[in-house]
């Protein structure tokens, strides 16, 4: 793991700090590498447990070739909180190139805190320092949707950024 973030340094510049230190208890933003993969199956697992969904999270995981492979990419950002050496929270995000312009994007594709963690700023740590991440990288945006009636999400993404109101679509992939 690449630590990016740890509540017992000093790191009064670093732009989570003011966040963190709000926390009663001392946990660290990571960035998987890919000799992370225990981590990213505990990180599944979180999700799995967050968004109520343990079967599309849990059922049928990559193999440590594809963790390996897959945390080695520089467009791929998985990033994790750690409280007592153990994931209560997490962020994938992925890195776009544009064509439209010489730019970069990131979407965050997931982002959970588990629920005895939430409410003390660390989804608040995770996308700052994805933002971090952003800027060193020369990112233009970080963006992230939201359902309707995810009322938590919706607020902190509103403090964070711009609303823009969109449809999603998902379109299936042909299989002939």
């Amino acid at each position: 793991m690449e630590k990016i973030f740890s509540l017992g340094r000093a790191l009064a510049r670093h732009p989570i700090a003011p966040y963190a230190a709000a926390m009663p208890e001392p946990f660290e933003i990571s960035r998987l590498t890919p000799a992370d993969g225990p981590r990213l199956h505990q990180l599944n697992a979180m999700f799995g447990e967050a968004f109520a969904d343990p079967q599309s999270y849990g059922a049928a995981q990559p193999d440590d070739a594809w963790v390996e492979a897959l945390l080695g990419k520089e467009h791929v950002i998985a990033l994790v909180a750690l409280l007592d050496g153990a994931v209560v929270g997490g962020l994938v995000a992925y890195e776009l190139d544009k064509f439209e312009q010489a730019r970069r994007e990131i979407y965050i594709y997931d982002l959970a805190v588990a629920e005895a963690q939430r409410r003390r700023g660390i989804a608040t740590a995770l996308i700052e320092s994805l933002r971090a991440i952003a800027a060193a990288r020369g990112a233009w945006v970080v963006y992230v949707q939201a359902d309707h009636g995810d009322d938590p999400a919706i607020a902190l993404y509103e403090k964070m950024g711009v609303r823009e109101d969109v449809l999603h679509f998902d379109i299936p992939v042909s299989r002939d």
